[in-house]
């Protein structure tokens, strides 16, 4: 079996969480910070429980570890995917753009480091990145973001810290949209599920960025308008056409059956949709298999 870390759809082997119960904690620690964090309402922490619970199961038999609480970081670490980028030359702890997670990445990289899992460099200031940038086109090529959350100089060191090891790096331009405060991520509006198929909201990707995906072979599910502030665009692939999302995407839901892959969904109202973070930011994925 082969393995690698360079893959967004290939079958999921193991995986970094931060459960509802080490990120939420409780209704009251919700009730001091979900305002300041910009979430659109207070989660439930009953109901994000139970949510929770369900979306783990989807997981299936994957090597699922996790996070531990950690009292300097905030509700928004149950979006582990943005702390840190993993390669096959080892992990890359993330800067984070967003000045309300600037804990997140030094509390993954102690846990790294404690279970052996190397590190390969760190975005420094004045560089941000965040993970929800960045996403594996294939084995060599990685796509990041040029948004709020991931600035020039973070693009900078993630090549300095990639290319030579021969990774090509290619560069999204997004686009304003809702402004500095809101999450928009470059996996907002992309979501590789096959070595030929992703799920994509067009009308925010620039020309060049969808052009290049279109010559490297990709297929598109197009997300309607009316589902992308849903998450309908944020889609996890366990193996090859094989996905979790945010239910209330109905239309996303069938174009993604129709091109050939089983769907599962989970209710996200508590974990995903008042946070904006769909199945791809609760999860850290490290090792996936051929």
């Amino acid at each position: 079996m082969k393995t690698t870390h360079h893959s967004e759809f290939l079958k999921l082997e193991s995986v970094y969480l931060k459960s509802v119960k080490n990120a939420f904690i409780s209704d009251n620690h919700l009730s001091k910070q979900w305002q300041e964090l910009n979430y659109l309402s207070l989660p439930d922490f009953n109901s994000a429980i139970e949510e929770y619970r369900t979306f783990v199961k989807y997981l299936g038999k994957t090597g699922i570890k996790y996070f531990p609480f950690v009292d300097s970081t905030t509700i928004d670490s149950i979006y582990c995917r943005d702390a840190s980028i993993v390669t096959d030359f080892g992990m890359i702890i993330c800067n984070m753009g967003k000045s309300g997670r600037i804990n997140e990445p030094r509390s993954q990289k102690q846990v790294f480091k404690k279970n052996n899992i190397p590190i390969l460099g760190e975005i420094k200031s004045p560089g941000t990145l965040e993970g929800g940038d960045v996403a594996w086109l294939d084995e060599k090529t990685l796509a990041v973001g040029h948004t709020y959350r991931t600035n020039k100089e973070g693009i900078v060191q993630l090549k300095e810290l990639l290319e030579p090891k021969g990774i090509v790096v290619i560069v999204a331009e997004l686009p304003h949209y809702k402004g500095k405060q809101d999450v928009f991520h470059l996996m907002s509006i992309l979501s590789p599920i096959d070595k030929d198929l992703a799920v994509v909201y067009s009308p925010f990707m620039s020309i060049k960025f969808r052009n290049t995906l279109i010559e490297r072979g990709f297929k598109f599910v197009e997300v309607p308008q009316e589902e992308f502030e849903s998450m309908g665009c944020n889609v996890l692939a366990i193996a090859p056409r094989e996905c979790i999302m945010v239910d209330g995407n109905p239309i996303t839901k069938q174009r993604l059956e129709a091109a050939g892959c089983k769907v599962k969904v989970y209710k996200g109202e508590e974990i995903s949709v008042k946070g904006g973070g769909g199945p791809t930011c609760l999860t850290r994925p490290l090792l996936r298999s051929f």
